[in-house]
């Protein structure tokens, strides 16, 4: 089965027509003030750097010395030359780039020595987010990125914004990708006087650019979607799930070692020996918490719209239908609590490095994690849906609700969950569990099906089992049942790639309003 095709990132070639190349494109700029906060980058690592080097290696050692040997003027000469280069820099890149939006396709141009043009379509979009760190909320800015079907490296990113011209940008791309269509922003000249002006009866004026009986474009104004406030995590709840992560049982643990060491052998040495594996998972944890702070969930026609962050606020939108597998996942630590953290894989976000823009709760309830669930796959195709879901989550039993397991014989292999590996098929989804130390579900739509895969070790070979996986787009959920019947993972491959074709020739268009509209 064939992978989805990917995203053009790049300047068209000879003789290959650009995207909107029929359309009078309006270029415009970004914010005037993101040279100072792009450049704030570089005069942080300038600060750091000669710290560094004037602490260690200044005038007869050390910064005290420094200043009073009367040669503090010349870290402040070169902190003064770092930051003119790196705002001069930043300056010259801001003016040298710009981002245009077409009816089918977003346009950004920037480079300095080596120009760059990169196109994103529309109808490939598959999430739109607003990142706001912390130097650019102080000037109230944004930056806008767009990730694409198309790789790790098929995002546009466009910053910064005002947090008003960010906002209605998103709504205005959302619009578009759904296939609403828009009326554009025109430069004055070409603006008719009854643009501004509605008619006798209180409807606003017709585009005298648009010919009469054509569907009337919107104005850009009315584009934002309301949301509904769907849940929120609480701090408390979220600081008790990192408290109770494997994270924070290893540092423990491993801090309980140092001490120990230390105590017997009474070398404080392997303090220093051991910090970078205590700041590694302290990093961890810390970015946790702060990236994950103050988590809430909404829905809106658009998609699900999700907002968190401490010291970098982010604000993501998900189209619906974008969402290629979903999974819902338990530690041993929050069994008596029945958490679950649901997480999933949207193409275009990337590796597991981008796990902090694949997460659609943190920690939740039972009940707030199959709620997330319904609102990217709100029909499983079956009757009793939760009954389903209940058994996929915590059910261990080969005849509970149609779940086929791995057999008896598979126990050498994996003795403490061959009970729990399982599937079951429903009308829209595939749902494989497995794990019993750590619970997991995952749950792939029938058209969101990549490709299938069989494999087979030694050992199983033997036994006659196999290994079934989904292969999905780049994200943290990799779909797989270990150790299935060798005949029952044959026929699931078989039977999945027929529903995956059927259910990829019934799906809708990419554009999900013009579905709507039909």
């Amino acid at each position: 089965m064939s992978t989805p095709e990917h995203e053009v990132d790049r300047a068209p070639a000879q003789g290959e027509p650009a995207p909107d190349a029929t359309e009078e494109l309006e270029w415009r700029r970004v914010h005037p003030i993101t040279p100072l906060v792009r450049g704030w980058a570089v005069v942080g690592a300038a600060v750091v750097i000669l710290g560094q080097q004037s602490l260690d290696g200044g005038p007869r050692g050390g910064l005290i010395t420094l200043v009073s040997s009367g040669y503090w003027w010349t870290l402040l000469v070169a902190l003064g030359a770092v930051a003119l280069v790196g705002w001069g820099y930043s300056a010259l890149a801001w003016r040298m780039t710009s981002f245009a939006v077409g009816e089918e396709t977003v346009h950004l141009r920037r480079g300095i020595l080596f120009r760059q043009q990169r196109h994103a379509r529309l109808d490939r979009l598959q999430s739109v987010d607003i990142r706001q760190p912390l130097v650019a909320r102080f000037f109230g800015l944004c930056e806008l990125t767009l990730e694409t079907a198309g790789g790790t490296d098929s995002g546009v990113a466009i910053g910064f914004l005002k947090g008003s011209d960010a906002d209605e940008l998103r709504a205005e791309l959302l619009a578009r990708a759904a296939g609403l269509k828009v009326a554009g922003r025109r430069p004055a000249v070409a603006q008719a006087p009854s643009d501004a002006v509605a008619d006798q009866e209180g409807a606003p004026a017709a585009d005298p650019a648009v010919a009469p009986g054509a569907e009337q474009p919107l104005p850009v104004a009315s584009l934002e979607a309301p949301q509904v406030p769907v849940l929120t995590v609480p701090l408390g709840r979220l600081i008790a799930s990192v408290v109770r992560s494997g994270a924070m049982i290893t540092l423990l643990l491993w801090a309980a070692g140092v001490v120990v060491v230390m105590i017997v052998t009474g070398e404080f040495a392997v303090i220093s020996a051991s910090l970078p594996a205590v700041l590694g998972a302290g990093g961890y944890l810390f970015n946790r918490v702060t990236g994950e702070f103050d988590f809430r969930v909404a829905i809106s026609p658009d998609g699900v719209r999700l907002r968190h962050g401490m010291l970098e606020t982010r604000s993501q939108t998900i189209p619906p239908g974008r969402v290629q597998a979903v999974r819902l996942v338990q530690s041993v630590l929050w069994r008596d609590r029945d958490w679950w953290r649901v997480q999933l894989n949207v193409a275009g976000y990337g590796s597991e490095s981008e796990e902090k823009n694949s997460v659609l709760l943190p920690v939740g309830t039972r009940e707030e994690a199959l709620t997330v669930l319904s609102l990217v796959l709100p029909d499983l195709g079956v009757d009793e849906p939760r009954r389903v879901l209940d058994a996929g989550l915590d059910g261990d039993s080969r005849h509970e609700s149609g779940y086929v397991t791995a057999p008896r014989r598979t126990r050498i292999l994996d003795p403490v969950a061959w009970r729990r590996n399982g599937f079951t098929v429903t009308g829209r989804a595939l749902l494989m569990r497995r794990g019993r130390m750590v619970k997991i579900l995952d749950v792939v739509p029938h058209e969101r099906t990549q490709s299938l895969a069989l494999s087979q070790g030694p050992w199983q070979r033997r036994l006659g089992v196999a290994s079934f996986q989904v292969h999905s787009t780049e994200g943290p959920v990799h779909p797989e049942v270990p150790h299935l019947d060798a005949a029952d993972a044959a026929r699931l491959m078989t039977e999945q790639a027929r529903r995956a074709r059927t259910a990829r020739a019934a799906a809708g268009p990419e554009r999900w309003m013009e579905r709507q509209g039909e």
